[in-house]
């Protein structure tokens, strides 16, 4: 046994000199990166900026533009973004070499290692001009006083020492770098996508403690903290846009609605704070990369044994809150103008995916679409968290997942309150 406790004493003095030591290798790399000779644009920075909806995450409910304090609810618990304004709580102070090597190597000025809370796996692959643009523009923002709050992570995850071994494991610093069997739309759309927009940092399917496999990783997965899943950019049954045509899926990006698909929870958020800055070039580059993902089916957990009191409670409540708006087919309603209004439920992606949680969530919480200029006033639905409990909400759940030509399997209580556990946390 004394053998035994020695051995893996020393594999892990091993695993923390590694861990280091690497860390010390990238930090040589990093530092080894000049600024860009290019001219640095102010009004490109701010397209940036607005791209990496920088804003959505370092903006606190209430709080200051880009004054950070937003909580980022981890498996781990809660992280809090940063100040990115030119206050000395900010980014007062900092060059653009210090902010190239907070993106790049996801490294403070004060030398420490940031939480991958950020999404370094992401940023790393910003070019060093981007990165440059970028920093001008936040520099030339109002400065906000707000002092960094300090994250409330689980012992040990939050320290610095968690930080570098998670980093051995799962980071690797390096510019993206173009892939020359593909054209240049291609090769765009996928240093947005895997970059600056970071797509992944939603949609990869993630460990148990919290890697993916790069910033190409686009499995999809529960958002802990949030209830949300990100469904798989891979199988077409869940989010993937690889049989969309191409002028459906630029309008849906960059309006959050088109054809009937309408971004919802989360992505609604990033429709708003993202992609509906896409300039028409990157929106057609954006879509050329997310068409091309390879087609892979998520796999599916056995659903709960069919009840038909549950389903028939299922249709009773159907009728009472959803017909109306939905059709009692699901075939949704169309406005004055003939345009859809309320979407069909009858085909839909969201009612038939391989986890029920985001049609739960979107019954519990309503179903807002963004507003933008291509979609000003958005038709909404109320939320009905105070209206239906638990065996409402899976009897409600099951019968849209099994009615209207669907068979995605049945939902019972439990699944109901386990998710909303997942959400409270």
């Amino acid at each position: 046994m004394k053998r035994l406790l020695i051995g893996l004493a020393l594999l892990a003095l091993l695993a923390i000199a590694t861990a280091f030591g690497l860390l010390a290798w990238q930090r040589a790399l990093g530092d080894a990166t000049p600024p860009s000779a290019a001219p640095v644009s102010l009004e490109r920075g701010a397209y940036l900026a607005a791209v990496g909806n920088c804003a959505g995450c370092h903006t606190a409910r209430g709080g200051e533009r880009l004054a950070g304090g937003r909580a980022i609810p981890t498996p781990f618990g809660t992280a809090f973004s940063s100040n990115l304004t030119p206050a000395a709580t900010g980014l007062g102070g900092w060059t653009s070499n210090d902010f190239w090597q907070a993106l790049h190597f996801g490294r403070s000025r004060d030398g420490r290692l940031l939480v991958p809370a950020h999404p370094i796996t992401n940023t790393t692959l910003v070019n060093r001009e981007d990165a440059d643009a970028l920093y001008a523009w936040l520099q030339a923002q109002p400065p906000a006083t707000a002092p960094r709050r300090e994250h409330e992570l689980r012992w040990p995850y939050g320290s610095q020492l968690a930080v570098a071994v998670w980093r051995t494991l799962y980071f690797r610093p390096g510019v993206y770098q173009s892939d020359p069997a593909r054209d240049a739309a291609w090769n765009r759309g996928a240093y947005l996508s895997q970059g600056l927009a970071h797509c992944s940092a939603c949609h990869a399917g993630r460990d148990a403690l919290g890697g993916d496999r790069g910033a190409a990783d686009f499995r999809g997965g529960l958002l802990a903290g949030l209830g949300w899943v990100a469904p798989s950019l891979h199988d077409p049954a869940e989010a993937g846009v690889q049989r969309w045509p191409t002028e459906v899926l630029q309008r849906w990006l960059r309006d959050g609605k088109a054809q009937g698909h309408v971004a919802l929870g989360p992505m609604a958020e990033v429709v708003i704070g993202s992609t509906a800055a896409l300039d028409d070039a990157d929106l057609a580059a954006m879509s050329s990369y997310l068409r091309a993902l390879p087609e892979q089916a998520v796999a599916r957990s056995e659903p709960a044994e069919p009840d038909a009191r549950r389903r028939k409670r299922g249709a009773g409540l159907y009728r009472e809150h959803c017909a109306a708006c939905h059709g009692e087919q699901g075939q949704g309603r169309r406005d004055a103008s003939g345009a859809p209004a309320y979407p069909a439920l009858a085909g839909s992606r969201l009612v038939t995916q391989a986890s029920a949680a985001n049609l739960i969530r979107l019954i519990e919480r309503g179903g807002f679409a963004p507003a933008t200029p291509g979609n000003p006033r958005p038709y909404g639905m109320p939320p009905f968290a105070g209206v239906l409990g638990a065996e409402d909400l899976a009897a409600l759940t099951s019968h849209l997942r099994a009615s209207f030509g669907h068979a995605a399997g049945e939902v019972d209580a439990v699944e109901v309150l386990r998710l909303r556990a997942v959400a409270a946390r």
